[in-house]
């Protein structure tokens, strides 16, 4: 090869790159059986998400149902329910983050390199 490369080096880089996707699927599997959690209102509401950002409980203590009144007690229970999902979803995505980074070195990797 004109580079200065030779076979014995694109076999290594191959068999890294293999390593790297292993590990890398490996962790994809990890944070999509994770649990993550956020809570909204002073834990009023609280949620739990997987790894993949999927919805996995909801729970709202019932002294909302005892706030305010109809209309405006349904929209504030709507609002913590959005705070509390969004920030447990915040939450996933950056232990999802870390994840990857520890797992690649910081590495940035184009998306869907390893299938995903």
């Amino acid at each position: 090869m004109m580079d200065g490369s030779t076979p014995k080096d694109l076999q290594e880089l191959l068999r890294t790159a293999g390593r790297l996707q292993a590990e890398v699927t490996r962790v994809k599997d990890e944070l999509d059986r994770s649990r993550v959690e956020g809570e909204s209102g002073g834990g009023l509401v609280r949620c739990a998400v997987s790894g993949a950002g999927d919805l996995l409980s909801l729970t709202i203590d019932p002294a909302l149902g005892a706030m305010g009144d109809g209309a405006s007690n349904l929209k504030m229970i709507e609002d913590l329910v959005v705070g509390a999902v969004n920030q447990a979803i915040e939450r996933a995505r950056e232990v999802a983050r870390n994840e990857m980074a520890r797992v690649t070195g910081g590495m940035p990797m184009p998306p869907g390199i390893f299938g995903g």
